[in-house]
């Protein structure tokens, strides 16, 4: 029996950890007999298998106004009520347009009733959700409450009703231990806990004819190190630490920065850039040449994808002061390359237990994190031992596999056994 799944999201295009791993949710229902359709402010999917609706994303700009009066005041404006209630009926009514255009059997919420960016989605799809009883995984990526932002506001009522909602047609899951404790502790609400995942059942092509050149590209020479901070550039991501490394190597080594901040405003970009100069390395900035896609620039040089770049790279620096999961660790995991990381919470509870060797930090780069890093760098075997173990370790624990069998076991929840399909 075939099913129709329907993902709904703020936006599904980009190189954003929701929508990577909306996309590997897809590629998983669609091995297992289901269609996947899409519904999102931004779309980068197939046309014929996707509903634009501009007001879901959170850059929108009236839904932009709204967001920034609800959490910049305490008493809430009776004309911001107003305006919330006239989109959330504009978006439920597209909404159910969508699930009748396409048929939804299965509704997928990535993201959209988890954080308040777009209050009047949360309560459009509250309000739909309780209305039809569509059997619906809320897929939660960052709760509210684990952003200071979040906790002044003038919407309280919205976010203790939708976000997320507590309805017996939903079934949630996690992506790590600390959401699954939370939401239990403060909603009465269980969830399934499915980590991000990669594709570890089949492991990336050698870099292709387009992708040779990279090295050049990014202007490292030859003999230098190419260590790769495969982030955006905003502050819980503590890249000082990764420049501080690199300056304290010692060794001819090059600092690349994949992303810009993005919008997340550029005051921290400057001051890693300062921070770079002022310990003089050689970091390079190279965000207008590495996209989620290739192609060219205005001015002809061409675009790479990280995944481009990931095989050139000597060592991939992640020292995160916080992460939901960590998909730069996985994805440095998947190709194969030596990775420093701090020991973020995430990753002391629910990744460091699974044996993966790494260089670890604790919050600061100290002389035994230059040492361990400055042998490593120089012993190719020691390097190739740690990779393959952490390779395998990952796809015990973090391939598709999993993320199928655990999808499985949800779908279940739904329809009981069902043939023609693990799903």
């Amino acid at each position: 029996m075939n099913i129709n799944v329907g993902f709904v999201s703020f936006r599904i295009a980009g190189t954003d950890g929701v929508s990577l791993e909306t996309m590997k949710w897809a590629d998983v229902f669609e091995a297992n007999n289901a269609t996947c359709y899409f519904l999102g402010g931004e779309l980068d999917t197939p046309p014929e298998r996707s509903m634009l609706v501009e007001e879901m994303h959170f850059k929108h700009p009236a839904i932009r106004e709204m967001y920034q009066e609800a959490f910049d005041n305490t008493q809430r404006p009776r004309d911001l009520t107003k305006r919330l209630h006239e989109y959330r009926i504009l978006l439920k009514d597209r909404i159910y347009e969508f699930l009748r255009r396409f048929k939804i059997d299965l509704l997928v919420t990535e993201n959209a009733i988890t954080i308040p960016l777009n209050l009047s989605l949360g309560m459009a799809l509250t309000e739909v959700i309780s209305e039809t009883g569509i059997f619906t995984i809320a897929h939660h990526h960052d709760f509210f409450w684990e952003r200071k932002r979040f906790l002044v506001n003038c919407v309280w009522d919205i976010l203790n009703s939708c976000y997320p909602p507590h309805l017996n047609s939903i079934q949630h899951v996690v992506i790590n231990s600390s959401g699954q404790n939370q939401l239990a502790l403060r909603t009465g609400i269980g969830a399934t806990l499915i980590p991000n995942v990669m594709d570890f059942e089949n492991p990336p092509e050698p870099p292709d004819e387009y992708a040779r050149d990279v090295r050049s590209a990014l202007e490292v020479d030859d003999d230098a190190y190419l260590i790769l901070q495969p982030t955006r550039v905003v502050q819980r991501k503590g890249i000082e630490h990764a420049i501080e490394l690199v300056a304290r190597l010692g060794l001819n080594a090059t600092l690349v920065i994949s992303h810009a901040s993005g919008d997340e405003g550029y005051e921290y970009q400057q001051r890693v850039k300062e921070y770079a100069q002022l310990l003089k390395i050689d970091a390079r900035f190279v965000d207008d040449i590495i996209n989620d896609k290739r192609g060219t620039t205005e001015d002809g040089r061409k675009i790479y994808s990280l995944q481009d770049v990931y095989p050139f790279a000597d060592l991939v620096t992640y020292p995160s002061i916080f992460e939901g999961f960590g998909n730069a660790f996985l994805e440095a995991v998947y190709f194969k390359k030596p990775i420093l990381v701090n020991n973020y919470s995430i990753y002391s509870h629910d990744i460091r237990p699974k044996g993966f060797d790494v260089i670890l930090m604790d919050d600061f780069v100290s002389t035994d994190t230059i040492e361990q890093t400055r042998l490593l760098l120089s012993t190719p075997e020691r390097v190739n031992m740690m990779v393959e173990k952490n390779y395998e370790l990952a796809r015990r624990h973090f391939s598709y596999r999993i993320l199928e069998s655990r999808l499985w076991h949800i779908v279940r929840l739904f329809w009981g056994e069902r043939d023609g399909s693990v799903l």
